[in-house]
């Protein structure tokens, strides 16, 4: 370290011993300003033969146990690097220089699994119902299984995963340790929006170390310092999976997929199937390009939701529109011209009378024959051809009225029925 560096360490330290309990708050809130602070720290915590490691890890259990929010996530985003640093040592079993760091993990965990009251803490987790609809998928989408999941659901039978009481450590043991340290990572998560984006980087960089250390991927990636293999736990796995997943969308493309690759690969060595069926399940719905999100804005995960309510064209063929096709059918006008256009088949209406223009009335037609029997039998004729039935008749209702044509000439030409 710099001399610098060292400085503001110091500076940190003794700063906050001769702090006033009122103005606390106002120092945790400009606390996570000073990113020369944060870097110099994390170089304090990968150098285990610091003099300034002890004092520093005690001041972010005071700064845990204060009970304020703001330094309680300050000493939160040093978690990833405290936890590596720890497994690396330990895997080297130099146990005795790791000894304030495992004092500090310690409190964390016991603070964190008992509430205000110090009563022990039980987590509950709601496992989601395929038949209630989410950000991810509708019901009605998935077919007869939502139908299922609906009867289940009715009867109350939503299945509920319990984690807890944890009991209180006094130190790690390699028994306990990935309980511990797979519980402390679960608390991470939790405040994985509150994490600034170095504490990210480190999260993504100790899950590599953590996968490939001890084996010949490490000499690919190129990582230097522990070349021993260090155990890992299924459950430590998918929490490290969760907040990769996270740092994917929230501009650490590179440095989470190269971690998500890694822990895909360590899973498979140890053949472990839920980080597997995890770790492949987000391989598998990320985009295929690089995200672009921005480190200090909305983050968020874009979804396709399918509609709630099937959607009618406009287009579509109903019994409204059948009916308004009709009505503007009716008030188009009768010339053949305009019909024509509207793609109308007419028929052209022939007068028995040879009288062109408006089609006389019934009682005009027995007029002018003059007759009983031909005006009878003329008021037939149109009202047969009148019908509305016998226009759609086409060509045979033509020759009927054709030939009726031509027995009433020849009744005319008989002496004494018809007088001009």
């Amino acid at each position: 370290m710099f001399t610098s560096e060292i400085g503001v360490v110091e500076e940190w330290l003794s700063e906050f011993k001769t702090l006033p309990e009122t103005s606390l708050p106002n120092y945790a809130t400009n606390l996570k300003d000073k990113s020369s602070l944060v870097s110099s720290l994390y170089k304090v915590i990968q150098e285990p033969q610091s003099e300034l490691l002890e004092p520093v890890c005690h001041q972010l259990f005071e700064f845990y146990r204060s009970g304020e929010e703001q330094l309680l996530r300050f000493t939160l985003q040093f978690l990833p690097e405290l936890i590596w640093c720890y497994l690396a040592v330990s895997a080297s079993r130099n146990v005795h220089s790791s000894g304030c760091i495992e004092a500090l993990l310690l409190g964390v965990y016991n603070l964190e699994i008992v509430d205000k009251h110090g009563h022990s803490k039980v987590l509950s987790f709601t496992i989601p119902s395929l038949s209630k609809p989410s950000v991810y998928h509708e019901p009605s989408s998935i077919g007869s299984m939502a139908l299922t999941e609906s009867a289940l659901s009715q009867h109350g039978l939503s299945k509920v995963v319990y984690s807890g009481p944890h009991p209180q450590r006094e130190m790690l043991t390699a028994q306990n340790r990935f309980e511990v340290l797979t519980f402390l990572l679960l608390c991470y998560n939790a405040a994985l929006t509150y994490m600034p984006s170095v504490s990210l980087q480190s999260l993504c960089q100790i899950c590599s170390r953590i996968c490939v250390c001890g084996y010949p991927r490490q000499h690919v990636r190129k990582y230097r310092g522990a070349s021993s293999r260090i155990p890992i736990s299924s459950g430590f796995m998918v929490q490290m999976l969760t907040g990769v997943y996270f740092a994917i969308y929230n501009g650490e493309w590179d440095l989470a997929q190269k971690a998500l690759d890694d822990i895909i690969y360590r899973a498979q060595l140890e053949l472990y199937p839920e980080p597997l069926l995890v770790a492949n399940a987000i391989k598998a719905s990320l985009p295929p390009g690089a995200m672009k999100s921005s480190k200090e804005g909305t983050r968020c995960i874009q979804v396709e939701i399918t509609p709630t309510s099937s959607r009618i064209s406009r287009n579509a063929v109903t019994s409204m529109s059948i009916r308004g096709h009709r009505w503007k059918r009716h008030e188009q006008p009768e010339s053949s011209t305009a019909a024509a256009e509207a793609g109308v088949l007419v028929i052209p209406e022939i007068s028995v009378t040879h009288v062109s223009g408006e089609r006389p009335g019934n009682g005009e037609k027995g007029r002018a024959l003059g007759d009983t029997d031909a005006q009878q039998h003329m008021q037939g004729v149109q009202e047969t051809a009148t019908d509305p039935r016998s226009e759609s008749r086409g060509l045979p209702e033509l020759r009927r009225q054709k030939s009726v044509r031509k027995m009433m000439e020849d009744g005319m030409s008989t002496a004494g029925r018809v007088q001009f």
